[in-house]
């Protein structure tokens, strides 16, 4: 025996190479192992162990509740190493009703609320599954999914579940894995199994056909679906888009002619105590001025009473000021990135969706009809020994009676496997009634109809179509539109409301505008601290900044503006004023409000005016001009505009009102040429507006003319003063003249 040290496998590696190999891997572990569901029965691995492990505690929907500490106790020690907390989580929202839209997993005990409550400790609550879970779990012990190997090799888990209707859709699925997210909304099952139904009938139907099936999402907190039908339809059709969904509401009579508004359904995943929280807090700001009190009368339904400070007030106006202000309103977001067989993660359409579902489905019955005709093909050999014995009953009892090894002499006489000489000798006798008889042949009889049925069921696709129809329609009368649970909650407008409501959004907009419209000056300083003062003030030194800060813009603005940024990386950033900090202190950071690189920075703040012309340069000497209106950005990240190529930034951003265009470099020259040179472009990377031998662009304007140029000291320059600087787009230019600002900027 070689009682040698063992050496460590150590190898030299560089070090981006190990780092890249081993982020690689676990961003596929996260894919694939966490974030994103499978397609076919629409759960992440976390959810299928959940079901599994509590189906083999038998934790069936006739079955006793069991305590929830032993469920994650047997997941986490069998199939799912990590944390208890984790796994708990999930299995929780599996119960609740307002997370999911068909519960998976029946909870006893305080399994949290609307409110955002968490739920008790998992040592105080109790589940079991649901009869929908049981349908999901169908067949499994029928050979209708692979299994593998746990991680610790002493178990066996399934790879997917069986699935007997479309999970991935009816539940729908968040999660964030490394470079890839989901977001799938729930939907109505019954609508769902419709349309399965027709899409095994038929596999090239339209997908309009579909969409008169499903609708759109079914929200389990209901709701109401605003978007315009032809966005929904799209959405659909690429697996990627949104759903406007509002709370639903009404106008309840009060005594002595008053009324008050009631809501009874909130918009998804909107926690109802932080909603009243927002609207009280706008109660107190005075930015909802029409709106006196809100009261939360909510019991196991929801009721939030909102109370006018008048009855004269208008309800739709009033609710278009909560929609635009508060998460009475919601965007849905749908992004259907899923793993197609369990592999490959992309994004498919509704239509891709299902039929990943309906091939699932056909696996399944493959696999189970197969399973079913071994088990047929076993029986049928022990039935066909005893209907040999009923045949011969004097000679075999004869062989078993006189033979001291009556086995091999029952194979050679009877021609049997030595399976049926087993079935035969451990007969009982009571067994060799005639009633018997009758029942071993009827059970035969039944047996290989099965057989003969299941086999002709292999061959023929038609067949394996309309077993699959009878199932899913099956699914759908248990779970459908007639049942309690299966009831669509959510409302979809039509093409008609969604415009009447888009004519009280503006109507809203305008009375908000009137109501708000305050004068406001907007400071932000040298290192992006932003924040607003009380009316128009002139700038002054007394506003002060933060150690080692000073001032950068100053805007005298009004709270109904937007705010418009332009960043070195070639971005437009949109603010809403009337959110911008204001008070007393120092301010916020910009990027708190903006998704702004830390390489990048400001080239310039402006309130929006619409219409307006924008010139934007670029330190290459490249630049364009571009309409304001186009610029304007909808998100955090901003909207791109101009093309910055690595190690050029954007330099400038001035309005447009002149004849004649301006350019400046580094080396002094001065470039002026005509305004209608300058190409007008939506996004781009533009012209050369001025070259260079070395150096770089430092500012560029627009001006008339006749009144001169102006530098950043605020000289002007006449025409004549000028005449050696004119030329042609993309000309070096020439000097500037005598006493221009040594900043080289224009005024």
């Amino acid at each position: 025996m070689d009682d040698a040290p063992q050496q460590d496998d150590i190898r030299p590696e560089p070090l981006s190479r190990a780092l890249s190999e081993r982020y690689l891997a676990y961003a596929l572990s996260t894919i694939t192992s966490r974030a994103l569901p499978d397609a076919r029965d629409g759960l992440k691995p976390v959810h299928r162990r959940l079901l599994y492990a509590m189906r083999e505690l038998g934790l069936n929907p006739a079955a006793g509740f069991k305590k929830c500490a032993r469920v994650v106790g047997d997941v986490i020690g069998k199939y799912h190493p990590h944390g208890d907390q984790a796994v708990y989580d999930a299995l929780v929202r599996l119960a609740q009703d307002f997370a999911v839209r068909y519960p998976l997993v029946e909870g006893q005990g305080n399994f949290g609320n609307v409110d955002g409550d968490n739920p008790a400790a998992m040592r105080y609550t109790e589940s079991r599954l649901t009869a929908l879970a049981d349908a999901l779990l169908q067949g499994i012990d029928e050979d209708a999914a692979d299994f593998r190997p746990t991680y610790d090799g002493e178990e066996r888990e399934p790879v997917v579940l069986p699935a007997a209707f479309p999970n991935l859709l009816a539940n729908g699925a968040t999660g964030i894995a490394v470079g890839m997210a989901t977001s799938i909304p729930p939907h109505n099952l019954g609508e769902l199994c419709q349309a399965v139904a027709a899409l095994i009938e038929n596999p090239d139907i339209q997908d309009r056909t579909i969409l008169r099936f499903v609708k759109g999402p079914d929200f389990p907190t209901g709701g109401v679906i605003v978007d315009d039908p032809a966005a929904i339809r799209e959405a659909y059709r690429t697996g990627r888009g949104g759903f406007r969904v509002r709370a639903r509401w009404e106008r309840e009579e009060t005594a002595r002619g008053a009324w008050q508004i009631v809501v009874d359904q909130i918009p998804y995943q909107v926690q109802k105590s932080k909603l009243i929280e927002r609207i009280a807090e706008l109660i107190e700001q005075k930015k909802i001025p029409a709106l006196d009190d809100v009261r939360d009368e909510s019991a196991e339904d929801i009721r939030i009473v909102l109370v006018p400070k008048t009855r004269t007030a208008d309800p739709d106006i009033l609710m278009e000021q909560l929609f635009r202000e508060t998460e009475l309103e919601n965007r849905v977001p749908l992004n259907l990135n899923v793993l197609d067989r369990g592999l490959v993660p992309r994004v498919m359409s509704l239509r891709e969706a299902l039929q990943a579902f309906i091939g699932h489905r056909r696996d399944v019955l493959g696999r189970r009809s197969r399973y079913r005709l071994a088990k047929i093909a076993d029986r049928l050999e022990v039935l066909d020994a005893y209907l040999i014995v009923y045949l011969n009953l004097d000679k075999v009892i004869r062989i078993v009676r006189t033979e001291d090894e009556p086995k091999p002499k029952l194979i050679r006489a009877f021609r049997l496997s030595e399976r049926q000489a087993d079935a035969i000798l451990n007969m009982r006798l009571r067994a060799l009634r005639r009633l018997e008889e009758t029942e071993i042949r009827r059970e035969h009889e039944a047996l290989a109809k099965e057989q003969k049925d299941l086999n002709r069921l292999l061959r023929s696709e038609k067949l394996q179509s309309e077993r699959l129809i009878e199932e899913i329609t099956e699914i759908g009368k248990q779970f459908g539109a007639a049942t309690p649970i299966g009831r669509r909650r959510t409302v979809i407008a039509g093409q008609k409301e969604v415009e009447q409501i888009l004519a009280r959004a503006g109507e809203a907009a305008e009375v908000i505008a009137a109501v708000q419209r305050e004068p406001i000056t907007i400071v932000c300083s040298e290192k992006l601290w932003i924040r607003t003062l009380k009316g128009h003030q002139e700038e002054n030194d007394s506003v002060k900044h933060r150690e080692g800060d000073r001032g950068r813009f100053w805007m005298p603005a009004e709270t109904t503006d937007r705010l418009m940024l332009f960043a070195t990386d070639g971005r437009f950033f949109t603010l809403d004023c009337s959110k911008l900090p204001g008070g007393r202190g120092l301010g916020e950071p910009i990027r708190d409000f903006i998704d702004l690189p830390p390489e990048a920075d400001i080239v310039a703040a402006f309130v929006h005016s619409p219409g307006r012309k924008l010139l934007v340069a670029a330190t290459s000497g490249h630049g364009f001009s571009t309409d304001e209106d186009t610029a304007v950005a909808m998100t955090r990240a901003g909207k791109k505009v101009m093309n910055v190529p690595p190690g050029i930034e954007a330099a400038c951003c001035r309005f447009i009102a002149g004849d004649h265009v301006a350019v400046m470099g580094e080396n002094r020259k001065l470039l002026i040429f005509p305004f209608s040179e300058l190409p007008e472009l939506a996004r781009g990377r533009g012209v050369i507006l001025q070259r260079y031998k070395d150096g770089k662009l430092t500012d560029a304007c627009v001006f008339d003319r006749k009144n001169g140029l102006k530098d950043s000291n605020g000289r002007a320059f006449s025409a004549v003063e000028l005449k050696d600087c004119f030329g042609q787009r993309g000309h070096a230019g020439r000097v500037a003249p005598r006493g221009f600002a040594k900043s080289n900027r224009f005024g």
